[in-house]
């Protein structure tokens, strides 16, 4: 084998540590409880599969394109004005990404100084908004001058927040069979009725969080050609990579469901279910608060180093090359030292206005982090619909195009595939719309958090589309 190529396996751990972490785990246990574990198996054959494999077919075409999915736009349809749009989506899709991250560094702390979940249950919406205002915006101010270390110090927390969520799993489902006198905290675990969801309404308001999950495989698409053999090695690596996230899924939802009633769901599990989680396995092990203390310090320290790197690297993708004609010069404005200085600001007006915007609708810090994890999967999935686009329009023109790997080799079934890719994604988007409160326990937070769902997606791409007439009017001036 050439040495500078990758071993299959090697890239398969890539992927598994860019796509997966223990927070999907928690989040849509908290939302369908146990049943999730039938929708983690569903998920992953039926669209986690296909998106990567999807993914590796499109990085092996366009090998020697750096812009990623808005470059795979441009050459699969020679449209400019699409590639812009695919190029903004890829970094409006984080705004509301970015408005959660200092809530979650405020509640991973709360939980290592504290020892408790107080600051998710007991502090104003008004107090958490403030504070986590004031947080972003010394991220984005550090941000313009460059986070080496912190990134540095978020990946190796991320590396051990990966060594955690494996611990988590081989810890909580060892209980059992290690204390006969343990009784799992949701009934009849033993029964495959409890694991049938009730396909309804309400359980399909609920899968965007499960494609938000399994998201971002595109990250991966640099590695296909870096693989030895590709067309056969790099299925094997995708195929695999799925199966642990999978198993990571399974296992962790059976997990939750031997800590936490599926029946009973606490109301803050999506904001303290994690910390709680390790807190009652340190005590079953005789550590006290000594797993959940590691795993809260590697969570603020992923949740910090993830707000930095969030804020730079995609608007850097958005205007470092960005097209004069679609994105006006003043976003595309630079400092002496090179600073996208514009670009930094509207970064910081869109995540402030979403930071700020609970505070008119929301009554609790729970149902703030519920509503924003929600908000984030009707959001961060638009980008994937690209990816989606960007493969029907490969196997349209398979002719044109050269792939060392190919997915599936019959242009029309892989059309067909990317279809359903698409389909999907925008059917969980609309869906996940839907808030997951109920109406009846306070209808005017469900109508906001209806009205914000479905508003904010629709801003934020409007904004992408007012910047090209602006330019146009730019343009137009200067003659």
């Amino acid at each position: 084998m050439d040495e500078k190529k990758i071993r299959w396996f090697t890239v398969s751990m890539i992927a598994f540590s860019m796509v997966w972490g223990f927070g999907n785990v928690v989040n849509n246990y908290a939302q369908q409880g146990i049943s999730v574990v039938t929708s983690w198996i569903l998920i992953m054959a039926l669209y986690f599969i296909p998106y990567a494999l999807i993914v590796g077919q499109l990085g092996s075409t366009f090998k020697s394109n750096s812009g990623g999915v808005s470059s795979w736009i441009q050459e699969t349809t020679n449209n400019r004005r699409l590639a812009y749009y695919a190029a903004w989506t890829y970094w409006v899709v984080h705004i509301t990404y970015l408005a959660q991250k200092p809530q979650s560094v405020l509640i991973a702390l709360g939980w290592v100084f504290k020892r408790n979940g107080d600051v998710a249950t007991s502090m104003s919406v008004q107090t958490v908004a403030i504070i986590s205002l004031l947080i972003f915006l010394l991220f984005l101010f550090l941000s313009t001058k460059g986070l080496t270390t912190l990134k540095v110090i978020g990946s190796v927390a991320g590396s051990g927040m990966l060594v955690m969520s494996i611990l988590f799993i081989i810890l909580a489902v060892a209980i059992p069979f290690m204390d006969s006198s343990f009784t799992a905290a949701t009934p009849q675990m033993n029964q495959l009725s409890t694991y049938v969801p009730d396909f309804n309404l309400g359980y399909f308001a609920t899968i965007s969080m499960l494609v938000f999950a399994v998201g971002g495989a595109e990250k991966i698409s640099p590695y296909v050609n870096s693989i030895d053999r590709p067309t056969k090695n790099f299925p094997k690596a995708m195929i695999f990579m799925a199966v642990m996230v999978g198993l990571s899924a399974v296992l962790g939802s059976v997990a939750m469901g031997l800590l936490f009633n599926s029946n009973r769901i606490p109301e803050d599990l999506m904001a303290n279910g994690a910390y709680s989680a390790f807190q009652i396995l340190g005590n079953h092990f005789g550590v006290g608060n000594f797993f959940m203390i590691v795993y809260g310090f590697a969570q603020a320290a992923v949740q910090a180093s993830a707000l930095a790197f969030s804020i730079d690297a995609p608007l850097k993708i958005l205007l470092s090359e960005a097209d004069p004609e679609f994105v006006p010069s003043w976003l595309r404005k630079r400092t002496a030292k090179g600073t996208l200085i514009n670009g930094y600001l509207l970064t910081g007006v869109l995540v402030s206005v979403i930071i700020i915007l609970p505070i008119f609708g929301i009554k609790n810090m729970s149902e703030l982090v519920k509503w924003l994890t929600n908000l984030n999967s009707v959001v961060m999935p638009m980008r994937y619909v690209w990816v989606f686009f960007a493969y029907m329009m490969l196997n349209r023109q398979y002719k044109k195009f050269h792939s060392e790997y190919k997915f599936v080799k019959n242009p029309k079934l892989g059309f067909i595939i990317g279809l359903w890719c698409f389909a999907f994604t925008a059917f969980a988007c609309i869906l996940g719309m839907i808030p997951k409160a109920d109406y009846a326990d306070d209808p005017s937070s469900w109508i906001f958090q209806l009205v914000s769902n479905i508003l904010t997606p629709f801003v934020l791409i409007l904004l992408g589309m007012i910047l090209p007439m602006w330019a146009k009017r730019e343009r137009k001036k200067a003659i």
